[in-house]
C-alpha cells in the first residue's frame, strides 16, 4: 500500500481545490459577516467576493510561497488581500460608468444585484479590507518582518493604483475605438491585468524566507509573462468562448471596439503569441527545479483553460 500523499505530491487538480476552498472559506472569514451594520453593505461585499471565480491569484501566491518554504497562515492571508483588490476591480470595472457590463462569474454583476452607489461602496470597501489585511499584526513572524511586511504593502498599492491596475482601465478606456499599436496594447495589459498577477506571485514569495538576486529576478521574470500570457488567453476565449462557458458577456470587447490582441493580430498569431509567453515563462522557472512546480502547472493551466 503507498503512503499517504502530502500536500506537495497532491495532483495538480486536487491542490487547486484545496486552495481554492481554503481561500473561499478564509474570505468567508475574513469579510464582514453580513448581518452586521451597514447590513447592505456587508451582503454587497460578500456577494461581489464570495462563490464564483477560478482564484487564480491565490493560486500563484501559494505556489511561489512554496519556492521560499512560506508559512500556509500567511500565504492565506496575502491571497485574499490580492483577491478583494481583484474582487473591487471586477466590481467597479462593471459599473455603467466604466464597461457597463450586467453578468459576471455567472450571475448579475454587483449594480445589477444591488445597486450603483452600493457597488462604488463595495469596491472601495474591499480595497480598504486588503490593506487592512496586509497589515495585520499576526503577518509578521520570522520569515515576514515589519520592514518586509511595509514592501507587501507598498506592492499591492502600487500594483493596483494608477502605475498599475488602475492605470491600465485609465488607458483601456481612452483606447475605445481608437487605433493603439501593439507594444501600446502590451503596457495596458501590464498595467491592467499584469500588475496584480506579478503582485500576487511576489507576494507570496515575499512570504517565506528570501529568494536569491538572480532567484527574485527569474520569478518576476515569470510573473510579468504568466501576467500577460492570462491577458493573451482572455482575448483568445472572450472571441471563441460562449457567454454560458464564461460566466460573462463573450464577444463584448469586439462589440465596444476594444482593442484586443485577436483584434490587432489576428487569432492565430494570438494563439502563437501565447505558446511563446508560455515557453518564457516557464524558462524563467529552470532556476528553481522542482520547487517550481506548481508555478509550471498553473502556466498550462492559464494557458489551457476553457473559461
Amino acid at each position: 500500500m503507498s503512503a499517504p500523499l502530502t500536500g506537495e505530491q497532491q495532483p495538480f487538480p486536487d491542490w487547486m481545490q484545496s486552495v481554492q476552498t481554503r481561500i473561499e472559506a478564509a474570505l468567508a472569514r475574513l469579510l464582514p459577516p453580513a448581518e452586521a451594520i451597514p447590513a447592505l453593505l456587508h451582503q454587497a461585499m460578500r456577494y461581489a467576493s464570495l462563490g464564483g471565480g477560478k482564484r487564480v491569484r491565490p493560486l500563484l501566491a501559494f505556489a511561489a510561497g512554496e519556492l521560499s518554504g512560506a508559512a500556509p497562515q500567511n500565504l492565506e492571508i496575502v491571497s485574499c488581500a490580492v483577491e478583494l483588490i481583484h474582487a473591487y476591480s471586477l466590481v467597479h470595472d462593471d459599473l455603467p460608468c466604466m464597461d457597463d457590463d450586467v453578468l459576471r462569474r455567472g450571475r448579475p454583476t454587483c449594480h445589477v444585484e444591488y445597486d450603483e452607489p452600493t457597488a462604488l461602496l463595495v469596491g472601495d470597501s474591499l480595497q480598504s479590507l486588503a490593506f487592512e489585511l496586509l497589515a495585520r499584526e499576526d503577518l509578521g513572524g520570522a520569515a515576514v518582518n515589519a520592514e518586509r511586511q511595509l514592501a507587501m504593502v507598498r506592492l499591492l498599492a502600487v500594483a493596483s493604483g494608477s502605475r498599475g491596475m488602475a492605470g491600465g482601465q485609465a488607458i483601456d478606456l481612452a483606447a475605445v475605438g481608437e487605433s493603439i499599436n501593439l507594444p501600446e496594447l502590451e503596457l495596458m495589459h501590464a498595467l491592467k491585468t499584469g500588475a496584480l498577477i506579478r503582485a500576487a506571485v511576489m507576494l507570496g514569495a515575499l512570504c517565506g524566507d528570501a529568494l536569491s538576486t538572480e532567484q527574485d529576478a527569474a520569478l518576476d521574470r515569470f510573473a510579468k509573462r504568466a501576467g500577460l500570457l492570462f491577458q493573451v488567453v482572455d482575448d483568445i476565449l472572450d472571441c471563441t468562448a460562449s457567454t454560458a462557458t464564461l460566466g460573462k458577456t463573450a464577444g463584448k470587447d469586439a462589440a465596444a471596439e476594444k482593442p484586443t490582441y485577436v483584434s490587432l493580430v489576428g487569432l492565430e498569431r494570438a494563439r502563437e503569441f501565447a505558446a511563446e509567453l508560455r515557453s518564457q515563462a516557464l524558462e524563467s522557472l529552470v532556476i528553481f527545479g522542482e520547487r517550481g512546480r506548481r508555478l509550471i502547472e498553473l502556466t498550462d493551466f492559464i494557458t489551457r483553460r476553457k473559461f
